[in-house]
């Protein structure tokens, strides 16, 4: 059996109580992790050396907050307030940790399902988000990620276009993939708000709105924007159910034209917030 997983954020305890829920068996089941694997939940680290445990079994993908510990274990990013990443920046297997995530992905398709951890611009179709995806997973797992880093952060260019290179080109995917929330329909992004759907900026939509986009017949399941709850359509999923912030982490079954839904609360939350 296939499950979707939401956001985990750190909240290992959680992610226990619902693998307990759905009788989960390494040998039987595969889960799909979509993003924001760590940070600021009780214990990314936990989180982390469970799903190292279940290697094989598992696919995760990368998310905003999984790029930050990159970049503050590199030393380019500082460090915010609420950030629960000292554990692992402590532990003995600091590196291991590092070389792990930076061989995770941004983008999957598997059971039929387009997985990213934020979505997808209107005019990407499955095979050009799974190509550009690809373009950032092999800088992760190169020599030249730390220069990267110190780069990666900023909201320009503003616009996609198929011609861009080197770093706005890199910039651009790794926004679009872990940070998209609102967009036109011609590919600019908004990415200063952070609200729920209802507050579309001008001339702007949810990007999973736009009834033109090269993805409408794509089942895509998504993470991150959790103050949309749960949306759970025949050819859409979002799945970021705010564990951390008072929710519950959701895990969706996929496979064989099943559409199961588990969830259990979080114990620990935090203040709300917005991913």
């Amino acid at each position: 059996m296939h499950y979707l997983i939401g956001d985990l954020q750190g909240c290992c305890d959680a992610f226990e109580r619902l693998l307990a829920e759905l009788d989960f068996s390494p040998s039987r089941d595969h889960l799909h992790l979509l993003g924001d694997l760590v940070n600021r939940g009780p214990d990314s680290l936990g989180v982390l050396r469970r799903l190292r445990d279940l290697e094989g079994s598992a696919t995760c993908l990368l998310g905003n907050h999984d790029l930050h510990l990159l970049a503050v274990a590199a030393g380019v990013k500082r460090p915010n307030r609420k950030d629960t990443l000292d554990a692992i920046l402590a532990d003995e297997d600091r590196e291991g940790w590092l070389a792990w995530l930076r061989q995770r992905k941004l983008a999957d398709l598997d059971q039929g399902w387009l997985m990213v951890h934020a979505g997808v611009l209107p005019q990407w179709d499955t095979a050009k988000t799974l190509a550009l995806a690809a373009e950032v997973e092999d800088l992760l797992r190169g020599p030249e990620l730390p220069a990267f880093l110190q780069q990666m952060y900023g909201n320009h260019p503003a616009r996609w276009q198929d011609d861009l290179q080197g770093l706005d080109r890199l910039r651009a995917i790794v926004n679009v993939l872990t940070r998209i929330r609102f967009c036109a329909a011609d590919g600019t992004l908004d990415l200063e708000t952070k609200d729920s759907a209802e507050a579309a900026p001008p001339g702007m939509r949810p990007w999973f709105e736009h009834p033109h986009r090269a993805t409408v017949s794509q089942p895509i399941a998504f993470g991150h924007w959790s103050t949309l709850g749960l949306i759970n359509r025949p050819t859409l999923l979002a799945i970021d159910t705010g564990c951390i912030w008072g929710g519950a982490l959701t895990a969706v079954r996929v496979d064989g034209g099943r559409r199961d839904v588990v969830q259990v609360r979080c114990a620990q939350a935090q203040a709300p917030g917005k991913g």
